[in-house]
């Protein structure tokens, strides 16, 4: 008897952990990325990628994403500052584009401030990146120190 309650026991934890590894279906409007960086706050920078870890989407090395996510996993995320990490999660479909028109070289056009009119500078907009975080890991390589 004793044997059959650790059987149906075991059976109901392994479950529940499969249950718990499954990723949430993703929205339309959004596309599950992984990309590999370095981590300074809440503030993700983006990675050089290399043949073994090409992440899953073009963002350009260096581009900073905004990180939101459970605070446990963002603390576990800022206790590997400064080490190359690889995070996994949804981000809104084109807000990772790069604005303007490219030239060549790594060069962009991109549409400058309008006249106000008056003394006043214009106001510049910048656009905050975000990705919502589900999970990360360690990766290989090192972080440019500044």
């Amino acid at each position: 008897m004793k044997s059959r309650f650790a059987i149906i026991a075991a059976v109901a934890v392994s479950s529940g952990l499969l249950a718990a590894q499954e990723q949430k279906p993703v929205p339309k409007d959004s596309v599950r990325v992984s990309i590999p960086g370095c981590t300074k706050g809440y503030i993700f920078t983006a990675g050089r990628r290399t043949a073994d870890q090409p992440g899953s989407v073009d963002i350009p090395e260096g581009m900073h994403l905004r990180m939101n996510g459970p605070k446990k996993m963002m603390t576990e995320i800022k206790a590997h500052e400064g080490s190359m990490i690889e995070i996994t999660g949804l981000m809104k479909k084109g807000q990772y584009g790069p604005d303007g028109v490219g030239i060549g070289g790594g060069v962009r056009i991109t549409p400058g401030q309008t006249s106000t009119g008056g003394s006043m500078p214009g106001v510049t907009m910048t656009r905050q990146i975000v990705i919502d975080v589900e999970g990360w890991r360690q990766a290989v390589g090192e972080c440019p120190s500044r």
